[in-house]
């Protein structure tokens, strides 16, 4: 049975920098960023993301997050894999569990996860995941 965690993790660092820039503005980047839990079971996370920044300062961009704590009284970790879009006003991240990667009592997790924020969200990052355990 799919459960529902809506959550909002707080971001605690955001390390982005170019690698590739260009004269006309558009630019690659890679971003780390850190996240800590914000008292509903997941405890913390950190995700790194490739970016590509259109001139106009729209992005492409895809992640990689690994989430530690607590779903349904199991703790562990599982890492989601996805891609996303910033359209000037909103970043959108569409993301699935990686099969296998659910740790400890996590093991066997599947499920998918979205995030939508804008900049009045930060410093926080909602995310809702759909998840079964197994």
């Amino acid at each position: 049975m799919t459960k529902i965690v809506e959550t909002k993790f707080e971001i605690t660092s955001w390390d982005e920098k170019p690698y590739r820039e260009f004269d006309d503005g558009r630019k690659f980047a890679r971003a780390e960023v850190t996240l800590a839990g914000t008292g509903d079971g997941l405890t913390g996370g950190s995700f790194e993301s490739l970016l590509y920044y259109r001139a106009d300062g729209t992005s492409e961009y895809v992640s990689i997050m690994e989430i530690t704590g607590t779903l349904d009284g199991r703790s562990g970790s599982f890492v989601l894999q996805g891609a996303g879009t910033y359209d000037g006003k909103a970043a959108r991240v569409d993301v699935a569990v990686v099969p296998g990667s659910g740790t400890g009592e996590l093991a066997g997790i599947s499920g998918t996860a979205e995030s939508v924020s804008t900049h009045a969200d930060y410093p926080h990052m909602p995310l809702t995941i759909r998840y079964e355990l197994a």
